[in-house]
């Protein structure tokens, strides 16, 4: 797969860009029988998804996950978190079951999920994320298989703005593995999102959950590890007490997530200083 080009699978789960009411009552009627699967008594698996305000979009991460090819059996939970548009109907016409979390923030939202998922293994999910049909397989593969792996990792890409290529995000995501690399050494929790991770469900419910004092923001990583905590990196980090993490790399597993919050930063040259400097703790934004 050249990471210079959008695969054909998440081509095909942009929908054209379309927004979920322009979407025709077949195709809709396609992805609600297709996530039917998700509803499963006594899953292996749980992955679980918050939502803020995601109803233009959300249809696309739900058919990437539709799509899947596990053979585990596997549920699928969105927590909404206070949307004010349209996601909970969109979610309630796609037969999603959903929880509505009126406390904002996502690490509300993830914990709430967390205390509702059934499954063995948890997977976390983000509603602006297209996943591989070989995704669940490969991130739940290492803490079935191998002693003392309690939390997974994967790799990631970003889709480009419609009109626009790859080259430049490529570039950004080759020149990221070097602080990734570098933090794998002494603080691998640091490499650790919220919208391509997993874990031993009841290791994590044990060791803190996603309860964390913050916002979603690292700082200050020389000295203290977080002034303003991440829920996905606080979970890591404590994951890490009872076991070790494990970067799934298959390229199989790579997502594919939105460059909305990259491009908020500037431009792909902006944003890398910016996330360098902020993870090796030379800016506190």
């Amino acid at each position: 797969m050249s990471l210079l080009n959008v695969p054909a699978w998440v081509k095909a789960h942009l929908y054209e860009e379309r927004r979920f009411d322009a979407l025709s009552a077949r195709e809709v009627m396609v992805l609600r029988q297709a996530l039917q699967r998700f509803s499963e008594p006594n899953p292996e698996v749980s992955v679980v998804i918050p939502a803020w305000n995601e109803a233009d979009t959300i249809h696309r991460t739900l058919a990437s996950l539709a799509a899947s090819n596990t053979r585990l059996r596997t549920e699928l939970i969105v927590i909404d978190n206070n949307s004010t548009d349209a996601t909970a109907q969109v979610l309630e016409t796609l037969g999603v079951r959903t929880f509505l979390q009126t406390v904002q923030g996502t690490p509300h939202a993830r914990q709430m999920g967390l205390d509702r998922a059934k499954g063995r293994f948890h997977l976390c999910a983000d509603s602006d994320t297209l996943y591989p049909p070989g995704w669940i397989d490969r991130m739940v593969k290492p803490m079935r298989e191998q002693t003392g792996i309690v939390g997974v990792y994967g790799t990631y890409s970003f889709i480009p703005p419609p009109g626009q290529n790859r080259l430049g995000l490529a570039f950004y995501e080759f020149m990221t593995l070097l602080p990734i690399l570098y933090r794998k050494r002494k603080k691998e929790y640091m490499n650790v999102y919220g919208f391509n991770m997993g874990f031993v469900t009841e290791i994590g419910r044990q060791t803190g959950g996603f309860r964390v004092g913050g916002n979603r923001v690292y700082t200050h990583v020389v000295g203290s590890d977080f002034a303003n905590e991440a829920e996905d990196g606080r979970m890591a980090l404590n994951l890490t007490s009872r076991g070790k993490l494990y970067w799934v790399m298959h390229p199989k597993a790579r997502v594919f997530t939105s460059s909305r919050r990259l491009m908020d930063e500037g431009s792909i040259g902006q944003a890398f200083i910016k996330r360098v400097k902020r993870q090796l703790g030379f800016s506190p934004k």
